[in-house]
């Protein structure tokens, strides 16, 4: 019963105030495999790199024991690259460059080995893609999560709205939902766009916490405060991987379960922003994890004195 994650696996430059990178491994893909193995044992990832994404690269992952069968390694080209530069407020970030690469006729593989899939992330990618990949499993996976973001809902709306029919999970910011939904308040947000397809929503807000819809519920989850933020990028993939990771883990979806994997997400969100790319996500261990959600739960836990 494998969690399937499809998404970017790419380069990152990034400059923050903190400081500033060459090149380094980043992507969707990378950040929510990491994250996801750290729950989960059977995680693997559908994705394209070219010939300068080295074998060291790809160690990264064989050392959580991450299937990479999925991922296609194109000779003689190059891999996705992305630099961006991050505000002194850590929230907003101007793109620097972006080079598609091998990304720009990406057509994703899902070989037999991954068809006993029970449990699906559909990292930030088009649409288009995220809807063949849905087409190229023999089967509707037990759970779908689905990651996107504002730049799709600009330029390829039909297609976002046709994956959004097909998926279980919702996860995006606050700016994305208001945009998706057309609504200011993130409650009239939600209902919106509950409407669209997904059983479940989750609204990212950054240091702010995180939102999760569904069953006719609302649960609020707490951002651990941080004193330093190193690099917020990945982050939001750290999230996704981590709430897919421990819905796969417990096996079953319930509204309880769901509010569990919000606060798994922002444990294995909160260590990501903690180094530059992935570095953090590669050093982490299961009791440094608990200990964080020990932490998460003790930020919201409370009794009433009469």
């Amino acid at each position: 019963m494998s969690l399937v994650i499809i998404g970017t696996i790419a380069y990152d430059a990034i400059e923050t105030p903190f400081g500033k990178t060459d090149k380094i491994v980043g992507g969707a893909a990378t950040f929510a495999g990491l994250a996801a193995a750290y729950l989960y044992n059977q995680v693997k990832l559908v994705g394209v790199v070219g010939e300068d994404f080295g074998d060291d690269n790809l160690a990264i992952f064989k050392s959580r024991n991450i299937d990479l069968e999925g991922v296609q390694i194109k000779k003689g080209q190059k891999s996705f690259f992305w630099s961006g530069k991050y505000h002194n407020d850590m929230n907003s970030r101007d793109t620097l460059a972006t080079e598609l690469n091998v990304l720009a006729d990406f057509d994703p593989v899902v070989p037999d080995s991954y068809q006993d899939c029970q449990y699906l992330l559909l990292g930030n990618l088009t649409p288009h893609v995220q809807l063949t990949t849905l087409d190229r499993m023999q089967r509707k996976p037990k759970l779908v999560v689905l990651d996107t973001m504002n730049f799709w809902m600009d330029t390829a709306w039909d297609d976002l709205m046709s994956v959004l029919k097909r998926v279980d999970v919702l996860t995006i910011n606050d700016g994305e939902a208001r945009q998706l939904s057309g609504e200011y308040s993130l409650v009239k947000a939600a209902e919106k766009i509950l409407q669209f397809g997904p059983k479940y929503l989750v609204i990212k807000k950054g240091e702010h916490g995180a939102l999760l819809f569904g069953d006719g519920q609302i649960f609020s989850a707490p951002a651990l405060p941080l004193a330093e933020v190193y690099d917020p990028t990945g982050a939001g993939d750290a999230f996704a991987g981590g709430f897919v990771g421990y819905l796969a883990k417990v096996g079953t979806m319930t509204f309880h379960n769901m509010k569990n994997a919000v606060v798994f997400g922002s444990a294995l969100a909160s260590f990501c922003v903690e180094k530059f790319g992935a570095e953090r996500l590669k050093e982490l261990d299961k009791d440094l994890i608990s200990q964080r959600i020990s932490r998460f739960v003790e930020l919201s836990k409370f009794e009433i004195s009469e």
